[in-house]
């Protein structure tokens, strides 16, 4: 009678045990909101460094642009060094000239014009590039919560799963079960502690894969978890003003200005000169003025211009695919938020709490000697899979957020 009480008690004590859950202390880390770590990557990335350097080297091409051509001096000596009368300087005539080459054809103009419309697609893409990266940052920070949601729950179930193998292996002693049921239990126990190993590098390499966004090699950082931001009202995102639009919009209108540009490159320009002759045997001197051109029998530029027009024709058709694609885009991702929501909400209200409370019957059946091992198992396996697609679903509703900012991004 007492050895059966003594059994009882430990099968009673194992199985309590199961309830005394908690995850490893974890190292003292540097604490990350998501909010901070998009400030971190604005500030410190690479790409937006690259993207504004593109911003300040378009603005410098436009002052560029905006000059005129420089006078040139010019300086030349003749009837020297020769024969006779020549063969000394006494005979020279010493020319001083400044010459000075005029834009004729609207060159300059045209050519400030395809300047600033570069600078102004730089611009855009200097924003893209910000954009891109705040939406990197929410969907890697998403992923990097999920993973350490899923180790969290990896550990728990390894630590359920070891319980469930003790009390097993109490219970095949007792005579309670057959040594089938240990078999499992300590086959699922050891499974579970492997996914433990998994998780563990799933996660590190998920908080990597956050900290390469600002330049950093590790990720030593706790991720501190934010409530929910506010969604973008669903229609309210106009695809046709998305910054991809726009920056299509914009080499588009750039290969139209680099047309007027290279068209009027291939008119000529005039060089005018004045300058003053000296002639040596005389002392006497007299100016001279003049001017050249050149002759446009050949080379008028139209290879270039042909180019040009190639060019504008191409970005028209990227301008329309872009505009195709950010349709779909902002529609798509409309309709994944609404359905990540709706399985969010049906996990979270109805799914997990129903897999809880059938663990919490099975395993006080299972005390009261109603219910077997296996229905403890199957409920606990449940009530995993019910966790892990709650993980799944607010990583979904996170990804499918961060590309309705993304589009909404101006």
């Amino acid at each position: 009678m007492h050895s059966r009480s003594a059994g009882s008690a430990a099968i009673l004590g194992a199985v309590l045990a199961l309830a005394g859950l908690g995850a490893p202390s974890r190292a003292a880390t540097e604490p990350l909101t998501l909010s901070a770590a998009t400030a971190r990557a604005q500030s410190q990335s690479p790409l937006v460094t690259a993207a504004e350097a593109s911003v300040r080297a378009a603005e410098g091409r436009a002052r560029q642009a905006g000059l005129i051509p420089n006078p040139e001096a010019g300086l030349q000596t003749e009837n020297v060094a020769g024969s006779g009368q020549y063969s000394g300087f006494d005979a020279a005539e010493t020319t001083a000239t400044i010459s000075q080459r005029l834009e004729l054809g609207g060159k300059r103009r045209t050519r400030m014009a395809a300047a600033a419309a570069e600078v102004d697609a730089a611009r855009i893409g200097f924003v893209i590039a910000k954009a891109d990266l705040t939406r990197d940052v929410s969907v890697r920070y998403a992923a990097a919560v999920a993973a350490e949601d899923r180790l969290t729950l990896a550990r728990e179930t390894a630590q359920r799963s070891e319980g469930l193998s003790k009390v097993a292996a109490t219970l095949v002693e007792a005579g309670r079960e057959p040594p089938l049921r240990a078999m499992r239990a300590e086959a699922v126990s050891r499974e579970a502690a492997a996914a433990v190993v998994t998780a563990e590098a799933d996660a590190a390499a998920a908080r990597r894969a956050l900290a390469t966004l600002w330049g950093e090699v590790e990720g030593a950082v706790e991720l501190v978890r934010e409530a929910p931001g506010a969604q973008p009202a669903p229609g309210l995102i106009d695809p046709a003003e998305t910054l991809d639009v726009r920056l299509a919009r914009a080499e588009r209108e750039t290969a139209r200005a680099v047309i007027d540009r290279e068209r009027a490159i291939g008119r000529p320009d005039v060089t005018v000169q004045a300058g003053v002759r000296r002639f040596e045997q005389t002392g006497d001197s007299a100016l001279i003025v003049g001017f050249t051109a050149p002759i446009p029998i050949s080379d008028r530029n139209q290879g270039t211009v042909a180019a040009a027009r190639a060019d504008a024709t191409a970005a028209e058709a990227r301008e329309r695919l872009v505009l195709a694609n950010s349709v779909r885009a902002v529609r798509d991702g409309e309709a994944s938020l609404r359905a990540a929501n709706a399985r969010l909400e049906a996990l979270e209200t109805k799914i997990v709490p129903q897999a809880q409370m059938a663990v919490d019957l099975a395993r006080g059946g299972f005390e009261a000697g109603k219910f077997s091992l296996l229905d403890v198992l199957d409920a606990q396996t449940a009530l995993t899979t019910a966790r892990t697609d709650l993980i799944a679903a607010r990583l979904e509703r996170a990804q499918a957020l961060a590309v309705l900012e993304r589009a909404a991004a101006q």
